[in-house]
């Protein structure tokens, strides 16, 4: 978009149609100690040209996924993303559509939904989808809010350790004025234990989140989690990686009642964090509950195939104690993203994109293993990520600045979330990192873990003598 500041004429001309003859004037009805005396500090105005370069050395200081390898994950993840996913979202009649929640939105944009909605039941195995929400953290929020309005009389969430961090945080917050209950289940193996599961899980429960596979990469026992919520009664929601379904059971297939999962995966680039897609799939026991909209398919006055708004549960249509949350907007073009990526890869090249992950990911878990030295945090089966565990948190640290001088992003911390696992790392393998990208990563953290315990041997063996003659003084 251009930038076309008004003229000192066409100033002049605005201010005399409404009858003032300055600025000062114009807003002199506002009290003097509220308003800016003075001049702002901020430097002078720059040319079209001037101002490009700046934003260009500005944006130079980034460094991304086009700078360095990336094993970077924990929740968004640095997958391959088809050129016609690209070249379609960014036709101006979707690019530019407003947010599609009129009735008289475009047929184009139904029809997209229509489809994605289609695709999404396909991919979860459940009923029913909506047409997206934000991203997976505040979907899941909105899933439990959808148990916990179904389970009359429960309040009780059960949400295990290993689900996202930033997950339960944002649920936290959803729930923080809702009588409702958190029970934070502890998983010291990486994965639920059913017994600790069973439990904790009564009468009183309304739900049990499941993330399959959960923040630490590990698959869980999904079924066996499954029956033991629902003999309590019990709804289950699975928090699902949608590409890790080309290969492991679908929510729907081991009897979760609601599925959200985040669709960065899908054909959406990574970027500051989003915009992201939350995908929200359940039972069509719960339609009605269903935060968002759908899209349904009918046939016009002449019998044409066509497609409308079918259902949007919102305080506008529907009376305030009834409607869901106030979803007016959604990622209309990340749904759309994403609906071109799963069209074009179909399920089988969806199961080709997940068993390259799993066997990169394998591969590279065991050469860090046996030549880097380190040791899995969990013995768990794992898909596309897994956890390692390092010496020490300052050693975590200096390994990943050295991977990131060599021009790897080596995985991230955990100790950003869970204090007690500083000492570790979580490292992700999607389908585009090849084998000698993989074998370089290992080589630079063995090659740096072999420098730090020559220096360690070094520094102990400086020590020894001074320290046996502090011994021999004493």
């Amino acid at each position: 978009m251009a930038y076309l500041p008004q003229t000192e004429q066409e100033v002049k001309a605005m201010l005399a149609a409404i009858g003032v003859q300055s600025i000062d004037e114009l807003f002199a009805h506002l009290p003097s100690d509220v308003r800016f005396q003075g001049q702002l500090k901020i430097p002078p105005a720059l040319s079209e040209l001037e101002l490009t370069q700046h934003m260009e050395d500005l944006a130079q200081r980034n460094v991304g996924t086009h700078q360095k390898v990336c094993f970077l994950g924990g929740g968004a993840y640095d997958h391959f993303i088809p050129a016609v996913v690209d070249f379609i979202a960014s036709r101006s009649e979707f690019y530019t559509s407003y947010t599609p929640y009129q009735p008289e939105v475009s047929q184009g944009n139904l029809q997209v939904f229509f489809e994605y909605q289609t695709l999404i039941t396909q991919l979860t195995g459940l009923d029913v989808s909506n047409a997206s929400l934000y991203d997976g953290a505040t979907t899941l929020a909105e899933a439990v809010l959808m148990c916990l309005s179904h389970q009359t009389g429960r309040k009780r969430v059960i949400v295990p350790q290993n689900v996202h961090p930033e997950y339960r945080a944002v649920l936290a917050t959803y729930l923080s004025h809702v009588s409702a209950e958190i029970i934070t289940l502890a998983t010291p193996r990486g994965i639920i234990d059913a017994d600790s599961l069973a439990r904790v899980v009564n009468d009183q429960t309304a739900c049990v989140i499941l993330q399959q596979p959960n923040f630490f990469g590990c698959v869980e026992a999904a079924r066996k989690i499954s029956e033991i919520t629902h003999a309590a009664g019990a709804l289950l929601i699975a928090v699902v990686d949608p590409i890790s379904l080309g290969v492991l059971r679908r929510p729907g297939d081991y009897g979760a009642d609601i599925a959200v999962a985040e669709g960065q995966s899908l054909g959406l680039p990574l970027a500051w964090g989003g915009p992201y897609l939350g995908i929200l799939a359940c039972r069509e026991a719960f339609l009605r509950r269903l935060p968002g909209r759908l899209v349904g398919q009918t046939v016009d006055r002449r019998g044409q195939r066509c497609w409308v708004l079918t259902l949007q549960t919102r305080e506008q249509h529907i009376r305030r104690e009834k409607a869901t949350s106030n979803i007016c907007t959604n990622q209309g073009l990340m749904a759309l993203r994403a609906t071109v990526y799963l069209a074009a890869l179909g399920p089988h090249g969806l199961r080709a994109v997940a068993e390259l992950c799993l066997q990169k990911a394998h591969y590279l878990r065991e050469r860090l293993q046996r030549e880097a030295g380190f040791q899995p945090l969990f013995n768990a089966a794992f898909f596309k990520e897994f956890a390692v565990a390092a010496e020490s948190p300052a050693e975590v640290k200096t390994l990943l600045e050295i991977a990131t001088d060599a021009g790897f992003f080596a995985g991230i911390p955990l100790g950003r979330w869970f204090p007690e696992l500083a000492n570790a790392l979580l490292i992700a393998v999607t389908e585009k990192r090849t084998q000698a990208e993989m074998d370089r990563l290992t080589a630079i953290l063995a090659s740096a873990r072999t420098r730090a315990d020559s220096r360690a041997i070094d520094r102990k063996s400086s020590m020894t003598p001074s320290s046996q003659r502090t011994v021999q003084v004493e």
